[in-house]
């Protein structure tokens, strides 16, 4: 199978007058290494690509960062962000662990143009291909991956606390 068959790009617009810094996405505001995103320094003018709740979000500049981001609530992006839609053959959480894999951020490199500041091309992209287990299957690897992070988040929350306490 391969990504165009699960997913789409989000094209659709919205004016970014009507995002605040707390749902506005640029590459700027995502972490590196599959960090998350944090609050933007501030708003561009004029559009941005709008996207909801459960879109995967991921920067297209220097694919080799691994900035992705499943969203938790509607928002817009920039142009430089790609957003992704899944369709219904797909669980969530899943699909947020698929696009995670090392080997989608290789296949991003794979086909990407520039040197200093390389992007990937959308429809290369689009032809990575994987195996799709069945709905039971992608909800069953999904909850698993997702208490593991839930752990991982825990220790990061309890070593920050104990870097607090120490100083």
């Amino acid at each position: 199978m391969e990504l165009k068959d699960i997913c789409q790009y989000v094209s659709d617009r919205v004016a970014t007058t009507s995002l605040s810094t707390s749902n506005y996405i640029s590459t700027e505001n995502m972490l590196p290494n599959k960090g998350g995103v944090v609050i933007a320094n501030g708003l561009p003018v004029g559009n941005a690509v709008a996207f909801a709740k459960d879109d995967v979000l991921v920067s297209n500049i220097r694919p080799y960062f691994k900035k992705i981001w499943q969203a938790n609530k509607n928002g817009g992006c920039s142009a430089d962000v790609l957003c992704f839609r899944k369709n219904e053959n797909v669980d969530n959480k899943y699909f947020y662990y698929l696009l995670s894999q090392q080997s989608f951020f290789d296949h991003m490199m794979l086909g990407s143009k520039g040197c200093k500041m390389p992007r990937g091309d959308k429809k290369q992209i689009m032809n990575w291909s994987f195996d799709l287990p069945s709905l039971e299957e992608q909800k069953r690897i999904a909850d698993i991956l997702s208490s593991l992070d839930s752990k991982i988040e825990l220790n990061r929350c309890i070593n920050d606390n104990l870097k607090a306490t120490a100083a």
